[in-house]
């Protein structure tokens, strides 16, 4: 059984996707491969971005900022 696909409901993105169907143009699968490489990116920028701004900060300014995310998972008020 072939499975209906779902139309947005916008007369201009329902127009596109009309003919995008019809010309066999699926943007889903463009989408996934940027967003393939956009997190591949993002991950190795964290590798690096990370560490870096540990080292750049001081023992006190880490305590504080680790402090302040315990209190915000936690619920406690300070």
């Amino acid at each position: 059984m072939i499975k209906k696909k779902k139309l947005p409901t916008d007369a201009n993105q329902r127009a596109k996707a009309i003919v995008d169907l019809a010309t066999g143009n699926d943007t889903k699968n463009s989408d996934n491969e940027l967003n393939a490489a956009a997190a591949a990116l993002g991950k190795k920028g964290g590798k690096i971005g990370g560490p870096a701004r540990a080292k750049s900060l001081s023992a006190k300014r880490r305590k504080e900022i680790a402090q302040k995310a315990a209190a915000a998972r936690w619920g406690h008020q300070k």
